[in-house]
């Protein structure tokens, strides 16, 4: 299934990297306030579920831009969930930095995990039990034991003043116990960041569960921890995260204890 899940993944990035050629010419729809979808990510989420669904008609999907196709509940023996173009804001723009994400679940556990980058044609994958991978080489979190020689990751989805107050305050806690925070702009690929170690640990609030489906198992075969705010494990649920190694996860949510 992982190995289907690459080959649908390289046939949405091959439309996101023929789109990627000529700007000018991609359809932007707003679909709320800062909440971007082009016509790329239609067609790349497409591409991506066409070779899925090939392989397995009887699954179900949760996808970004398609919703819920074919039966989705709890109950559900294979569920995917995909991100045709997580950045999409970056991709508008030209700045390098996004990715394709496709989780699979089983029976509401994620076991097959892959982040694409296309820019960089770096592959990230996980099977639940297994460990993570960079481009077929074993990858493993950063064992660092205390954030404040972190680099962290974190984001915001532009919404209304009491959020952006909250996004702030978060950040001024951590950029003055931390290395430093970097906001790129695409949750799936900061929390593959995390599980090469590129990054020591992730942080946001409000995400969806095509986000962090994919990204969360990586983090966790990577030797991670991936949790609520309040440390919990139901990030899924709530679309609030953070992942890093054991020690820093464990500091990580006691600064941020009062955003639970």
């Amino acid at each position: 299934m992982l190995n289907t899940a690459v080959k649908a993944a390289r046939r949405g990035a091959a439309v996101i990297n023929r789109a990627s050629f000529d700007l000018d010419r991609v359809t932007v729809t707003e679909k709320q306030q800062c909440d971007f979808v082009t016509d790329v990510d239609q067609a790349a989420e497409q591409a991506i579920v066409e070779v899925l669904q090939k392989a397995y008609p009887d699954h179900g999907f949760i996808t970004e831009e398609g919703g819920v196709i074919g039966t989705v509940n709890d109950e559900s023996e294979f569920v995917w969930i995909i991100d045709p173009l997580d950045g999409t804001t970056n991709f508008m723009h030209g700045f390098p930095q996004y990715a394709i994400s496709i989780a699979l679940q089983q029976r509401g556990v994620v076991t097959q995990a892959l982040v694409y980058d296309p820019v960089r044609n770096d592959l990230f994958t996980a099977t639940k039990g297994a460990g993570a991978y960079l481009n077929e080489k074993r990858i493993r979190v950063n064992k660092l034991d205390r954030v404040s020689g972190a680099l962290l990751g974190t984001g915001y989805r532009n919404g209304n003043q009491a959020a952006l107050d909250e996004y702030l305050k978060m950040y001024g806690i951590m950029a003055a116990r931390s290395h430093g925070v970097r906001r790129a702009g695409a949750a799936s690929l900061d929390l593959a960041y995390v599980a090469c170690g590129r990054l020591d640990g992730f942080y946001e609030k409000n995400l969806q569960p095509w986000d962090i489906a994919a990204g969360a198992l990586l983090v966790t075969e990577a030797g991670g921890i991936a949790g609520e705010f309040n440390g919990e494990a139901n990030y899924m649920k709530t679309g609030h995260i953070i992942a890093a190694g054991p020690k820093v996860f464990g500091q990580m949510v006691g600064l941020l204890a009062e955003f639970a």
